[in-house]
């Protein structure tokens, strides 16, 4: 059996927690912040995390991570 290839594209987003969880970066923090207020913009900086039912699916693209 050939060895499983890994999602390049989910690769590059998502890195593996000291516990095992995926860490993720939040949307909407790239362009239009001037309509955005500060608070919001200082809470998209903070890491997010894939919650069960999306990890399942991440397991599959990412079977080495």
């Amino acid at each position: 059996m050939p060895k499983m290839k890994t999602h390049r594209g989910a690769a590059k987003r998502f890195r593996k927690t000291g516990s095992g969880k995926l860490k993720r970066a939040k949307a909407f923090r790239s362009h239009i912040l001037t309509k955005k207020s500060p608070k919001r913009k200082r809470k998209l900086r903070k890491a997010g995390y894939l919650n069960s039912t999306q990890e399942k699916i991440m397991k599959k693209l990412l079977p080495y991570l």
